[in-house]
């Protein structure tokens, strides 16, 4: 069965001076102001499209992660992903780097390499960005 979840923005103004917020409505989890300048030059207080995108990513790749291991007889302790992802004016999204930590007893660095690269490969959302490139920075904790 198909899970679809939702989330919304409501902006008000010009793209340069308006601004809006985003709503995680299926979880009703939390809600995030955005705007341009935030999403142009950066921001500490106010998040972007590619912050959430990074967040999905991030978080699609611990479970896929978490599976592959787990089917190759190597269930994992921790994992921590990070998703840096790139955003330049005028060109769009450009990238996504997964910079992942993971705690995982028993397993060799190359067996380790290979199913977190299996892992970035196989995750949903890693095959929705497939237009940008996809990094992987892995290393055993």
């Amino acid at each position: 069965m198909a899970v679809t979840s939702e989330a919304t923005t409501v902006w008000n103004g010009t793209l340069f001076e308006g601004s809006g917020h985003t709503s995680l409505d299926t979880s009703e989890a939390a809600e995030f102001a955005v705007d341009w300048k935030a999403r142009s030059e950066g921001s500490n207080t106010t998040t972007t499209p590619e912050e959430l995108l990074g967040a999905a990513h991030a978080s699609c790749y611990s479970m896929a992660f978490a599976n592959e291991l787990t089917s190759a007889g190597f269930p994992p302790e921790r994992i921590q992903a990070t998703a840096a992802v790139s955003f330049t004016p005028g060109t769009g999204i450009t990238g996504s780097h997964l910079l992942v930590s993971a705690v995982v007893p028993g397993i060799s660095e190359a067996d380790f390499e290979r199913i977190a690269t299996a892992a970035k490969d196989g995750c949903p959302v890693s095959q929705a960005l497939a237009g940008i490139p996809i990094t992987l920075e892995a290393s055993l904790a």
